[in-house]
């Protein structure tokens, strides 16, 4: 056990700390099921997996709570794999280490995983009292969310029984979601043709690092750059001036993740070589100037590398550096309805080379379905102009927002009689399973609340230390004041909102 088992709450931080000792990454969940499977198993709790993998636990209601509504606590299994480029770190084999740095847990050189779980450990950590009252209880753990949602597209109609849902993938105390962005894959895809090289060139590699990165979701609105971008706007502005052959681009490891570095290998004729290095240099000092609020620890590098005697084709590299730099990115348009959200963002999240193939992967986001199909129609032109083939896939729903649900005002009341403030009622625009939910369960009432945790989806991701606390007290409070089965839904007070 690390020292995080020593922190308080330890019911919570003692399962979290057992988490990131199995490798858990997305599409490779099994050993953490297992574990679970088996702990509750143990417990005596009725546990199953249903056809795609999900983990559904049931565990009875306190006694005086039986006729509650049925509560389903919800988290995901998987993590966001990343780590520094100097860390060595195997996700399939190695535990992540937590350390705790002052007010917060992070780990050393790679994501943490406290998305989501955290959540997950407070699921198995209410499984686990034998002192918190509630009504009867399920908890559903899913799995791929972070690469697909599978756990929720494959949930069906029929196997949990609650009235109510508890999703645990929000990441600022405070804060109570009710609505979010839906969702859609792009690949674009280049088939690539090779030929040889001219005497006279050399290999290099030209290096973007140090970018902050982060989920393409929470932080697509900071102005946080994108290397893929960042190596597309060089290569336009210098390709031709260089006589740069482009021999392989890689960016990026995660659709829903902002790239933090990226790298092209090229062959340059020997006699342009300090040119290029000049011309670097000039690139890093206007991006610095540019994004000197930001990306405090930019760095550019141009570095050896092995000579290939192929190239892409030229035609076929100016479609690509051409793709790479009209490709939009980022923030779309902001909500009319909602001030301060993001309504529509694209992220070029990876960019990876074949021999014969070069692909790009990019995530759209949107609070309405008409919006995201126009940014799948400006890619579908993009890839049409630059005689690439595109495919979207993976499109999940929008969680629309229900200003008259019972369980937000029952959050809000709870919320504000143990802090004294009124919690934050909030839509975001990333990703949240309770849209995919609301198909097998169309009534069921949903909200999502977390602790707070800064930077998923990056190597500085860290979840603060104080916020669990308060996850766990209103977790608590919330279930012993679930409601009685029948009783009526209960509007919204008229001054609760939605607010960014």
């Amino acid at each position: 056990m690390s020292e995080i088992s020593q922190l308080s709450p330890p019911a919570i931080w003692q399962f979290f700390d057992k988490i990131c000792a199995i490798p858990h990454p997305s599409k490779h969940e099994q050993q953490l099921v297992q574990y679970i499977v088996d702990w509750a198993t143990h417990e005596k709790l009725s546990v199953r997996c249903d056809d795609v993998g999900n983990i559904i636990i049931k565990k009875p209601a306190t006694a005086g709570m039986e006729n509650r509504k049925g509560v389903v606590l919800q988290a995901h299994v998987d993590m966001v794999p990343q780590k520094n480029e100097d860390t060595e770190h195997d996700f399939l084999k190695d535990p992540i280490q937590p350390f705790i740095d002052g007010e917060w847990v992070t780990a050393k050189g790679t994501t943490l995983g406290a998305d989501n779980g955290m959540g997950m450990a407070a699921c198995l950590a209410v499984l686990a009292s034998d002192d918190i009252e509630h009504g009867p209880l399920e908890v559903l753990l899913t799995l791929d969310e972070e690469a697909g949602m599978t756990g929720a597209f494959g949930l069906k109609a029929g196997i949990l029984e609650g009235e109510i849902l508890l999703n645990t993938d929000s990441e600022q105390e405070g804060e109570v979601y009710m609505g979010c962005a839906g969702g859609a894959d792009a690949s674009i895809s280049f088939s690539l043709e090779r030929e040889a090289l001219p005497e006279g060139y050399v290999g290099k590699t030209l290096a973007i690092k140090g970018l902050k990165g982060g989920h393409s979701g929470c932080d697509i609105h900071t102005g946080r750059a994108n290397a893929n971008k960042l190596l597309g706007r060089f290569l336009a502005g210098h390709a031709n001036e260089l006589g740069l052959r482009i021999l392989n681009v890689r960016g990026g490891s995660l659709r829903n993740a902002i790239p933090r570095e990226a790298f092209a290998d090229v062959a340059i004729p020997h006699e342009n070589v300090d040119r290029l290095f000049t011309l670097f240099e000039l690139y890093q000092s206007v991006l610095k100037e540019e994004l000197q609020a930001i990306e405090t620890d930019l760095t550019l590098s141009v570095l050896p590398y092995g000579i290939s005697l192929f190239a892409i084709k030229s035609e076929i590299q100016k479609r690509i550096v051409g793709t790479m730099n009209a490709c939009p990115h980022g923030v779309i348009r902001m909500s009319d309805d909602i001030e301060g959200v993001v309504e529509t963002s694209l992220n070029l999240g990876v960019i990876s080379t074949e021999e014969n193939s070069m692909t790009f992967l990019c995530l759209i986001r949107s609070l309405t379905d008409t919006a995201r199909e126009y940014v799948e129609s400006m890619l579908q032109s993009l890839a049409e102009l630059a005689g690439a083939e595109i495919v979207f896939s993976g499109v999940y729903p929008g969680w629309k927002p229900n200003p008259d649900s019972q369980i937000m005002h029952i959050f809000r009341s709870t919320y504000e009689g143990i802090y004294g403030r009124i919690p934050k009622i909030m839509v975001i625009h990333a990703g949240l399973e309770c849209g995919l939910f609301k198909e097998p369960y169309p009534n069921m009432d949903m909200i999502s609340f977390g602790p707070t945790i800064q930077f998923p989806h990056s190597p500085d991701e860290k979840v603060n230390i104080a916020t669990v606390a308060l996850f766990w007290e209103q977790m608590r409070a919330l279930l012993k004041a679930i409601p009685l089965k029948g009783e009526g839904d209960k509007s919204a007070d008229d001054e609760d909102r939605i607010e960014s």
